[in-house]
């Protein structure tokens, strides 16, 4: 297998899915110098959520952690469209969103979820700064939102 993304994305099972269309008035993913910023990515497949609802009450920790995961693939699919994955040099930070119900203190485990498959799929210059931050409300009642910053060659 290729060494690159997609080759590691493959050997995880992973596909790059559609670019998420937005939900608002916004673009998927924004270039500026050597850096793309990712707007806020929401766990969708196939123009569906794959949850809603708050993470600690009717969506679990464990299944958060995935739809984190999805979140981070649909920011790959936003970077490949608009530079190609192969450009990018570093993860340079990742804020993930978790919508928390009261007393839920796991935000950190669920954005794991991301920050495990930049890890996989980039080794070292997927390694970021991060903040992993417990919310009331996400759009469209998702439990989780990812975005990211890359610094691309």
């Amino acid at each position: 297998m290729s060494n690159g993304p997609h080759g590691k994305l493959a050997e995880l099972g992973l596909a790059l899915p559609e670019v998420v269309p937005p939900v608002a008035s916004y673009v998927p993913a924004v270039q500026s110098g050597q850096h793309v910023y990712v707007s806020g990515q929401l766990p969708m497949a196939e123009g569906k959520l794959l949850a809603t609802g708050k993470v600690g009450a009717g969506v679990s920790a464990e299944q958060a952690k995935q739809l984190a995961e999805r979140c981070a693939l649909n920011a790959l699919a936003a970077i490949d469209s608009l530079v190609g994955l192969e450009n990018i040099v570093k993860i340079v930070k990742l804020t993930g969103f978790v919508a928390s119900a009261p007393g839920f203190t796991g935000q950190p485990g669920v954005i794991n979820g991301a920050s495990d498959l930049f890890g996989a799929v980039f080794g070292e210059a997927g390694r970021h700064a991060r903040s992993a931050v417990g919310v009331a409300e996400l759009p469209l009642d998702a439990p989780v939102e990812v975005e990211v910053i890359v610094e691309v060659a």
